[in-house]
């Protein structure tokens, strides 16, 4: 399929996604809205969509995040939201997780967002820019003792939208800007691989986010983590 037609595919069932809004969000508060609790552990949060929320996995244990803050004995402070983007269902959803986080006073914040941009990206580019910087620069500014981590937005597929590199390249140049560590290469993580998605087509599923884990931990061990 070309990247078109994957993008309008796509699209159809955010839309689909966005009808489910309501009990998806009060899933997700219900599932990530208290951190978890290892006395004098570094509390961190996850600014994120389904690649964060875990959407496809078996159960929350199993995904990316709380494989790795586990390893690391974080706690784990996770408001993703299946579908959101830095602009793209943003207002349907009614969501700001950036004031969910800072309400945390989170020792270190992940930013891994950008994904579902590209389902908005033809008509709301300017939007999706400008979102980037003031959601990075008021996290700095808001938490300016927290240690961040911005992440290069999720892929999944083998074809690659013009959107994503684009946008790639706006969130690395505002990670650089507000002094934040920056993962490269997270775009790639499960290209090629089939067999690590879930039975939608669109998420990883239990050996997806595993692979995502094992990807995470060596980026995370160059920055000394």
């Amino acid at each position: 399929m070309g990247a078109a037609l994957l993008l309008a595919a796509l699209a159809g069932c955010a839309e689909s996604q966005t009808q489910k809004s309501q009990s998806q969000k009060s899933q997700a508060q219900e599932a990530n809205m208290t951190p978890t609790s290892t006395p004098g552990a570094p509390v961190v949060a996850f600014y994120g969509d389904s690649y964060t929320l875990g959407i496809g996995a078996s159960d929350p244990s199993k995904r990316w995040s709380t494989i790795v803050g586990e390893q690391r004995g974080w706690n784990e402070f996770n408001p993703s939201v299946n579908g959101l983007g830095f602009v793209n269902n943003r207002e349907a959803f009614g969501v700001d997780e950036p004031a969910l986080i800072v309400a945390q006073h989170p020792d270190i914040v992940f930013v891994t967002m950008g994904l579902n941009d590209n389902f908005s990206y033809a008509g709301a580019k300017k939007q999706i820019y400008a979102a980037i910087i003031g959601d990075l620069a008021g996290l700095k500014n808001d938490l300016p003792d927290a240690r961040f981590i911005v992440v290069e937005p999720f892929w999944y597929t083998d074809d690659r939208p013009k959107s994503l590199g684009v946008i790639i390249g706006w969130v690395h140049d505002e990670a650089t800007a507000i002094g934040a560590d920056y993962i490269p290469g997270a775009s790639h993580w499960i290209e090629h691989h089939p067999e690590w998605m879930a039975d939608d087509g669109l998420h990883p599923n239990d050996a997806g986010y595993a692979h995502m884990a094992v990807e995470m931990d060596a980026a995370l061990i160059k920055l000394g983590l």
